[in-house]
Formats: structure tokens, C-alpha cells, sequence
């Protein structure tokens, strides 16, 4: 299973990673202006697909999806 995220659509609300912290990490931009999502594990575990399947649910701007 692989993870994307559509950094043109992230605005940091965190809220993937609050849901899957193991695989979604928040940071801020060089400047402080700006927070986005980074994956911790690009391609993780099966055994994280329902906490990833619930962190693109509830991701405000629709900026994670899974692949396979």
C-alpha cells in the first residue's frame, strides 16, 4: 500500500496526523508561514490501513489518498 499526499492541497490542519501519527507528521515551512503534511512511511504496513483509511476521510482539503 502507498501513501500520497497533494502538497498543493495540504495546509497543515493536522489532522492526519492526529489519526495516524505513525505514518503522518506536520511540519512547518523554513519560514514559519507555512505547515504541511510529510509521510513518515511512504509505503506503510496493511496493518495501518484503517487508521490511514480514516486520516484521508477526514482530511479537510482532500490531500491524502492511498494507492493499492
Amino acid at each position: 500500500m502507498g501513501v500520497k499526499t497533494d502538497l498543493d492541497l495540504c495546509q497543515g490542519h493536522g489532522m492526519c496526523e492526529d489519526t495516524a501519527p505513525e505514518v503522518f507528521r506536520v511540519v512547518e515551512s523554513q519560514d514559519g508561514s507555512y505547515d504541511h503534511v510529510e509521510l513518515v512511511i511512504a509505503e506503510p504496513d496493511e496493518g495501518l490501513r484503517e487508521k490511514i483509511e480514516e486520516a484521508v476521510r477526514f482530511c479537510p482539503n482532500r490531500a491524502l489518498s492511498i494507492e493499492g
